[in-house]
């Protein structure tokens, strides 16, 4: 019984790495501009936040790494890499937080983790081009990581509900 779950853990790994790599590739065909260089919606942080909910910790951030690396690597360049990998450090630190201390329910640990995405990315763009001025991005970031947490906590409740139904049903 032990080899069939271990199967069934293993395919659910590959199916979120899957489904954030497409998520990744489909947001690359959305033409959104909003003034700011690299502001998107997110949709693989989807997979981010059902994964700390049927995976865990550990296993959300393997998933996302290998998507971050599979992602840059394929459709952009090493600097989009380091700015997506300091958007997660500091996104899956806050949203593990709020998870473990029930300071917010699904939507807001969405919400805090798109929030702490782009204040890690800003500071990951501070450090590469060694100006402040960047920081001017903050508060339009800031309110655009807000509208796309709440999408993503929205979609994302439904979704952890259903792999969540599945899940108990292997064990």
């Amino acid at each position: 019984m032990k080899g069939k779950k271990s199967a069934q853990m293993a395919s659910l790994y590959g199916m979120l790495i899957a489904l954030a790599f497409v998520l990744s590739f489909v947001e690359t065909l959305i033409p959104v501009s909003m003034g700011i260089p690299g502001m998107k919606l997110g949709l693989a942080n989807l997979v981010t936040l059902v994964g700390l909910y049927t995976i865990g910790t550990k296993g959300t951030m393997v998933v996302a790494v290998l998507r971050i690396l599979l992602v840059g690597f394929t459709f952009s360049n090493l600097f989009a890499v380091f700015y997506s990998l300091g958007g997660f450090g500091l996104s899956i630190l806050i949203m593990v937080l709020c998870k473990r201390y029930k300071w917010f329910g699904t939507i807001g640990i969405s919400i805090a983790g798109g929030v702490a995405h782009n204040i890690g990315q800003i500071c990951v763009a501070a450090y590469v081009v060694k100006q402040a001025g960047v920081f001017y991005y903050l508060p339009m970031l800031l309110i655009a990581g807000t509208g796309a947490g709440l999408i993503i906590g929205l979609l994302g409740n439904m979704i952890i509900d259903r792999i969540g139904s599945y899940l108990r049903k292997m064990q």
